[in-house]
């Protein structure tokens, strides 16, 4: 897997952005035969690039047992309503499905 990140320049170069957190990788991915390319999270932009949306996860640890439990609270209601988002952006997807298996 090849993860495309980019995290900002000290002066504005038009195109910058997707030149090398997406095309140049991708480019390079092919021509190692790497088969998977991660784009990162967020951005439905993403999409209309051929990237899919896929669920990701992350690790944290809150020392403040009444932050915490408040945090808890909040990820619960927010992974139901990301698996409901998801379910809307799968409707949206670039790719046809066919229904034959691979």
């Amino acid at each position: 897997v090849l993860y495309g990140r980019y995290w900002g320049s000290t002066q504005y170069v038009p195109c910058l952005h997707f030149e090398l957190a997406y095309y140049t990788p991708i480019e390079w991915a092919i021509a190692q035969g790497i088969q998977r390319f991660e784009g990162g999270a967020q951005g439905e932009h993403k999409m209309a690039r051929g990237f899919e949306p896929i669920p990701m996860g992350s690790a944290h640890w809150i020392s403040e047992a009444r932050f915490r439990d408040a945090v808890t609270r909040f990820l619960e209601r927010e992974g139901e309503g990301m698996s409901s988002y998801f379910n809307e952006l799968e409707e949206r997807t670039a790719f046809k499905v066919s229904g034959l298996a691979p």
